[in-house]
Order: structure tokens, then sequence, then C-alpha cells
């Protein structure tokens, strides 16, 4: 397992269009009548006539009859549709229209505001579906904390980034090369080659004379350059010497370093509570963190204490492993795979050639080269028929069945792509 080295600073002002992540409400049924499933999103199922697309509700209401091309799935309300391959618009729940197909792209409302690209020019809707921000910025982000960052064309040659606020008002001058989303009230900016701090109201609060910058959250902030960083919090003091050169952010207040070419972890207020010994480290997740030395694994907690002994392996390549899951992790040991508990006790003994991560309280397991699911005790609950099978979402997991893509459900039901496949458990009980 290779821990990804991430680069310090992000250059976040010469963004576009930008994925984002929605908290979503995923139903799947089984329609009797075609003997398949429907998948509701929110509520919301899509239709389909012929090479169009529509929508509709759990009690067959008509949302939007079949007219789009293409269609994303519905976010918090929204759902971005396409009338061609160049032309985005966005719908309500409703169907009412928000905004008309005559965007090359959009993104989903973020703070109120809806960003859209028009011919390399990006404006920003509201939504009651008015223009409020001309397209004006060959480059924006979506908003943050009230402000978002754009380009801003000085002149034929040159550009520089500055803030708007919701009404498109520049918070300050464009007068730097990039800057970063605010976060708790501050952004990284660089100007010309160096990065400071400023506050909402553009004041530069840290002078931009840092190679480097990460702002990472929880009142501190990483500065320094290539040869090393200090760990600074919102008085724009450093906390610790500039010895770091790297960090990965923030997880269960502990923040990844490595010092020495060794890594650790620093608290909030610069202590390094756990010292930069290990060889690769893993953020925390259940205030439990992978810790490997010397090529072998094992657990750590938030305090250093060896909850698993690093004596573990990691040569398969599928799963997470050492990270918990509805409560247990995959560890691997003579090149087999087992899962432990939170205190690192040996949960589900080391059976298996392969695994993956727990969900929704099942984890596909290899067993003499087929793949099978089992549960929390470690009980066998559907059987090792499988060529590849994926980990539960949704209710739904996708496995390969006698060389066809499938899909199986909660209850070991067939509810995909099943051939005459029933059920590979009884699911009745």
């Amino acid at each position: 397992m290779n821990t990804k080295k991430i680069i310090l600073v992000g250059l976040i002002s010469l963004i576009g269009l930008l994925p984002i992540a929605h908290a979503q409400n995923i139903e799947y049924v089984d329609d009797e009548e075609c003997g398949c499933e429907l998948v509701y999103i929110d509520g919301i199922q899509t239709t389909r006539d012929g090479d169009l697309f529509g929508f509709k509700r759990y009690d067959g209401t008509v949302i939007v009859e079949p007219r789009y091309k293409y269609v994303d799935q519905f976010h918090n309300g929204y759902c971005r549709v396409y009338t061609d391959e160049t032309h985005a618009g966005l719908i309500d729940s409703l169907g009412n229209e928000i905004i008309p197909c005559l965007y090359n792209n959009l993104n989903y409302p973020r703070e109120g505001r809806i960003l859209v690209l028009r011919n390399d020019s990006i404006g920003y809707y509201n939504l009651q579906g008015q223009l409020v921000i001309p397209l004006q910025f060959p480059k924006a982000s979506d908003f943050s904390e009230g402000r978002a960052a754009v380009v801003v064309i000085i002149d034929s040659f040159s550009f520089a980034c500055t803030f708007i606020d919701t009404l498109g008002r520049q918070v300050f001058p464009p007068i730097y090369q990039h800057v970063m989303p605010y976060l708790e009230g501050y952004s990284a900016v660089r100007r010309y080659d160096r990065w400071g701090l400023i506050d909402t109201a553009g004041k530069e609060v840290l002078p931009c004379m840092y190679e480097l910058i990460s702002t990472i959250g929880h009142g501190c902030f990483l500065a320094g350059d290539e040869f090393g960083t200090a760990l600074f919090d919102y008085t724009m003091k450093p906390l610790t010497p500039f010895v770091y050169t790297w960090t990965a952010g923030v997880s269960d207040r502990r923040i990844a370093v490595r010092r020495d070419g060794k890594y650790g972890f620093l608290d909030l207020h610069g202590n390094e509570v756990i010292p930069c010994q290990y060889d690769e480290i893993g953020l925390f997740s259940n205030g439990r963190a992978l810790a490997s030395l010397n090529g072998h694994y094992g657990i750590i907690d938030t305090l250093g204490r060896i909850i698993l002994p690093i004596e573990y392996d990691d040569s398969t390549t599928q799963g997470e492993k050492y990270i918990y899951h509805d409560g247990l992790a995959l560890v691997e040991k003579n090149g087999k795979v087992g899962y432990v508990d939170l205190d690192g006790n040996l949960a589900i003994p080391f059976y298996f050639q392969a695994g993956y991560q727990f969900s929704q309280g099942l984890a596909p397991v290899k067993f003499n080269g087929l793949w099978g699911y089992i549960d929390r005790k470690g009980e066998v609950y559907m059987p090792f028929v499988f060529q590849i099978a994926s980990p539960f979402a949704h209710g739904r997991a996708e496995v390969v069945y006698n060389g066809t893509v499938s899909k199986v459900d909660l209850r070991g039901k067939c509810v995909k792509n099943c051939k005459g496949v029933i059920a590979w458990r009884d699911w009745t009980k």
C-alpha cells in the first residue's frame, strides 16, 4: 500500500467546472412486470423513449417527458440535462428548466449560485433562473464562504486573480497570480512566486513570502519552502520549526507529516504526538490509522499506541487494507486475508485469498479462486460462485457469474442480467 504524497499547494484559481459530491437517497425497486430493477434517485426515476430521456416519480407521475439526449442523476433537487453534447441546462425536481440548455456545461448549485460556461466564458445564475453575474470570466470556481475565485483579463498579454461576492462585485483588485478557495475565513494567495494569506476583506494577514502554503482547516495551516514547512495557527505565528516536508491534511485532529524521511502525526497545537518514525502512514478513521515499518503493516491509534502489531503484509491488490469499514479492517498475513476489530483482535481468521472492505454488513472474499460474500461473523452469506464480486452500495453489488455481469441485492437475490438465476441464497428467509 503506497501512501500518496500530497503536494502542499493546489492552484485552485485556474479551475472551471468541478464535480461536486452530494449525499443522495438511492433506492432500487424490483418491477415484476419487466422483471428488472428500477433505480430512484431522491425518489425520481430516469425514463427512456428511444434515444431520449425523461423523469417520473414513484407513483408514476411524469416530471419530464423523454426529450433530453443526455441526463445526469438528481443532486439535492436538481439535475443536469443536455439536448446534445454541447448544450446543457438544469432542471428542478418539478421538471422546471431553471437554466435553459444554452450552455456548454454547468455546475450544480453552490451557496445559491450556479456556475455556467459558454464559449469559454463563465458566469453565474441564481436559483430563480436569473443570470445574476454575466458571462465574463475565462476561469472561475464555485462559491465557498460567500466568495468565488475568478480570473480577470487585464490586457491581451496578462491576467490576474481575485474574488467576487454573490453579486459579482470584486472583493479587491485583481493582483494575484493564483488564489485558493476560502477556508475558515482565509485564502492562500500567490503574488509572483511567493504565497501568503488573506482574510475575507482581501487584507494580507500573512505576507506573500513563502514558497509553499497549505490551508488545512481546524485553525491551522502550513507554510514554508521545499526544504521545510512549519505549522501555523491564525495568530500567524509558527507553532513548529520549519522541519516538515509533507502533509496530508487533518483526520481525527491529527496532521500527517514527514520529517527526515519518516512519517508521524502532529496535533493541532504543533506537538508531535506520534513521532516521525514510520515508513508509511494512513489517515485516521474511527481513531485508527495504518502504520508501516520495514515492509510490514499494522494499526495505531491517535495516541500512537499499537493496536495491531506491525507484522502484517500487503501483497494482494484487492481491498483497502488496515482501514476500518463497518467496524472491521481487512488485513493480510502469509498471503491470506482476514479481518480485525477496533481492538486489533482477529474477528475473522485468515481463510481467504483476497477480499474487500465490509459494507452494509457484508464483504466479498475470494476462496479457491472464486468470490462469495461473508457476514460480520465470518459466516458464508453467498456461496463462492462468482468470478468477480464488488462491495455493496445502496443495497446492490455487481458480480460476474458465468461470464455475465449481474447485480445482486442484500437478500442474495439476482436483480439484473440474471439469465435464469433467481438467487444465490434462499432470499425468502
